[in-house]
């Protein structure tokens, strides 16, 4: 009876260390089936009490060792050290080797120089931000593998976030509770991004900047409008940019990202589906209100132009000539098509460039207003727009 009651310790207590060792990182990292699951507050939950659950294993585990140690034969005594270590390497894995902020480090240094400096290609994507008249570029390369890169632009604090598995960038003022705050990238939930900040110790959600679980949960981050395109249409449209730079301490991990742009990366998590309305799929998302809407970046690029409606809103979506920036405005009353290079309406045959300027025609010096949209994997925009519509060309 006695060896039973050991035996019983010895599994509940190993099964109570390792268990939940490995599960407070398992619900927050894209292993098989953990990012299927709504598990955030446990996973909150766990990671904040993990100490309770070792003393527990711990406990159970004294009594059982000790007479194993004392009493046991040297093979008792030599699975006991085994077991010992075992838990050793499980825990310098889980809570080092494997804490995100600690695989995706932040830059060193965060460089920017005007486009007469810059050594980033011309091509890549970037995000890029136009506040109080000052203009700044991201390329997605760099923030992908970092996650977030701070800056300032004309005094003001901004949190420039990425997630290469979602295919999401947002950008946000980085203050929680009216105070500036420092984020760190603790996980993922519903394979998107998370950020704890260091004051209340809440996650926050990449694609939403909600806090999901912690103090603040239902809290929500300032958005700065962003916009996604090569660095060339951004250059054009704003020259005196400052554009991020590559810090050379992580050259080997931007080179991992070096095909993320056109979606040929090799990664099952972030390579494209070239079908429509895969998981994989690249879509244009917009919100307006309560409504969403998911567009087909395929039909974009076949057509370049897409006359749509949310709601009461009339929306305008384009993609230039480069098949990499891509626009979307409230088109008003108007209806467009792409004549020569141009965009051009149908009401009054004007036409417009591909920054919403009419540049010809009896409506020139107008401007189509920007809505804000973004480009991101089907499974990214379905998940956190479960009421998303579909748009379905005529």
């Amino acid at each position: 009876m006695k060896k039973v009651i050991l035996y019983l310790l010895v599994t509940v207590g190993l099964a109570i260390l390792f268990g939940f060792e490995i599960a407070s990182v398992y619900y927050i990292m894209p292993f098989p089936g953990s990012q299927r699951q709504e598990s955030i507050d446990f996973a909150y939950y766990l990671v904040n009490h993990i100490h309770y659950f070792r003393v527990a294993g711990i406990f159970l585990l004294v009594y059982p060792v000790f007479h194993f140690i004392r009493h046991g034969t040297t093979t008792h005594r030599v699975l006991v050290g085994s077991v010992a270590l075992l838990y050793l390497m499980v825990y310098y894995q889980v809570n080092y080797r494997m804490q995100a902020d600690v695989m995706f480090l932040q830059p060193g240094q965060v460089n920017l120089v005007g486009s007469d400096e810059n050594k980033v290609k011309r091509r890549k994507l970037i995000i890029g931000v136009a506040y109080q008249g000052l203009a700044r570029a991201y390329p997605i390369e760099i923030i992908g593998y970092h996650h977030q890169v701070r800056d300032t632009i004309a005094g003001n604090p901004i949190m420039v976030t990425y997630c290469t598995v979602c295919r999401t960038g947002r950008v946000y003022k980085p203050i929680v509770k009216n105070e500036p705050d420092s984020f760190r990238l603790v996980g993922m939930d519903h394979f998107n991004a998370m950020f704890e900040d260091s004051r209340t110790k809440s996650w926050w959600r990449q694609v939403s900047g909600e806090a999901i679980a912690g103090p603040l949960k239902g809290s929500l981050l300032d958005e700065i409008p962003s916009q996604q395109m090569s660095l060339l249409a951004w250059i054009d449209r704003h020259p005196n940019t400052l554009i991020l730079q590559a810090d050379s301490t992580f050259n080997e991990a931007y080179q991992g990202l070096e095909k993320f742009d056109e979606g040929t990366i090799e990664s099952g998590l972030e390579r494209r589906d070239t079908l429509s309305w895969q998981e994989k799929s690249w879509v244009i998302g917009v919100q307006l209100g309560m409504t969403s809407k998911a567009y087909d970046w395929n039909n974009l690029l076949a057509h370049r132009v897409i006359n749509d409606s949310i709601g009461n809103t009339p929306v305008l979506l384009t993609l230039e000539p480069d098949s990499l920036s891509f626009h979307s405005w409230n088109r008003d009353s108007l209806t467009f098509s792409v004549q020569d290079g141009y965009l051009q309406d149908h009401q009054t045959l004007s036409r417009w460039n591909w920054r919403g300027q009419c540049v010809e025609g009896r409506l020139t010096g107008a401007q189509l207003n920007p809505i804000q949209s973004y480009q991101e994997f089907w499974h990214s925009w379905q998940t956190f727009h479960p009421t998303t519509l579909r748009f379905q060309p005529h």
